[in-house]
C-alpha cells in the first residue's frame, strides 16, 4: 500500500515519521524537540518563525501520528491523484497554515491580556520572559502571581501535529465526494458529508470549552477545515467540475 501512494502524500508521511522518530530518540538524550519545533503563540517569548512550518511535522504520541497518517494516506492520496502533486502540495500547506492562524487568534489575545496584567502587578515583563526562555519554573512560581504562572503555561505549551491539514483534507473530500461512505469503527457506514460535518461541529463546540485537561488544539482543526473548504470550493467553481 505504501509503495502505491502518490509522491507528495508519501513524502509528507515519511517526513512526519522521521520527525516522530527523531523526537523519541533525542528525548532519551534529554533534548525536547517538541518544545523547539512545536509552534508557540506568535507573541510568546518562545516563538520562532520556523515553528510555523515545523510544528505540523511533529506529533504528541504514537496514536496521534497513527490516526493522522492513516486518514492522510487514504484521503490525501485520493485528492493528490485528482489534483496532481503541485496543487495538492499547495492545498496541504495552505490548510496547515490556516489552522495555525486561527489557533493563534484567541491565544494571542489571551497572552496579551496576561502581559498587561503582569505589568499592572508591577513585574518587569522582560525579566519574566527571560525566566520562560531559561525554563526557570521555580523562578516563575516564586513570583506568587497567577498571571505570571498562566502566562508561562500558555507560553510553554506548543501546538504540534498535522491535524489542521488533515481536517482540511477531510473537508475537501466531503465536498468533492459527499456520498462516499466511511466505515465508522470499521462497521457503521456513514456518508462523508455527515461524518465530516458532525466532526467539524464537535470541534467548534470544544473550541469554546475552557477545559484545563483538554490539550487538543480544536481551533486549529476548525481553521484547517475552513481553509480547506474555501480552497476546494474556489477550485471547483473555477474548474466547473464536480466529483461524486
Amino acid at each position: 500500500m505504501f509503495n502505491q501512494l502518490p509522491q507528495v502524500t508519501k513524502n509528507i508521511i515519511l517526513l512526519n515519521i522521521m520527525f516522530f522518530l527523531a523526537t523519541l530518540i533525542l528525548q532519551t538524550k534529554g533534548i525536547d524537540l517538541t518544545a523547539t519545533l512545536g509552534a508557540h503563540y506568535v507573541n510568546s517569548p518562545l516563538f520562532k518563525p520556523y515553528q510555523i512550518v515545523t510544528h505540523f511535522f511533529m506529533h504528541g504520541g504514537f496514536f496521534h501520528i497513527l490516526f493522522n497518517m492513516y486518514l492522510f494516506a487514504i484521503l490525501g492520496a485520493y485528492l493528490e491523484q485528482i489534483w496532481g502533486p503541485k496543487r495538492f502540495f499547495i492545498f496541504y500547506m495552505a490548510t496547515a497554515l490556516g489552522a495555525f492562524a486561527l489557533y493563534n487568534v484567541m491565544g494571542v489575545y489571551e497572552i496579551q491580556q496576561l502581559k498587561t496584567l503582569i505589568i499592572q502587578e508591577g513585574f518587569n515583563l522582560n525579566e519574566i520572559n527571560q525566566l520562560i526562555i531559561q525554563n526557570d519554573r521555580d523562578g516563575l512560581m516564586a513570583t506568587n502571581s497567577g498571571a505570571v504562572v498562566n502566562y508561562a503555561s500558555q507560553s510553554f505549551t506548543p501546538i504540534v501535529g498535522a491535524s489542521g491539514a488533515i481536517f482540511g483534507v477531510m473537508a475537501a473530500f466531503a465536498i468533492l465526494f459527499p456520498n462516499t461512505e466511511f466505515r465508522l469503527y470499521f462497521a457503521i457506514p456513514v456518508k462523508a458529508k455527515y461524518f465530516v460535518a458532525a466532526y467539524f461541529l464537535i470541534e467548534v463546540y470544544l473550541s469554546f470549552q475552557n477545559n484545563a485537561n483538554d490539550n487538543t488544539a480544536h481551533l486549529a482543526h476548525v481553521g484547517g477545515a475552513i481553509v480547506g473548504a474555501i480552497i476546494v470550493l474556489f477550485w471547483r467553481k473555477a474548474d466547473r467540475s464536480n466529483f461524486w
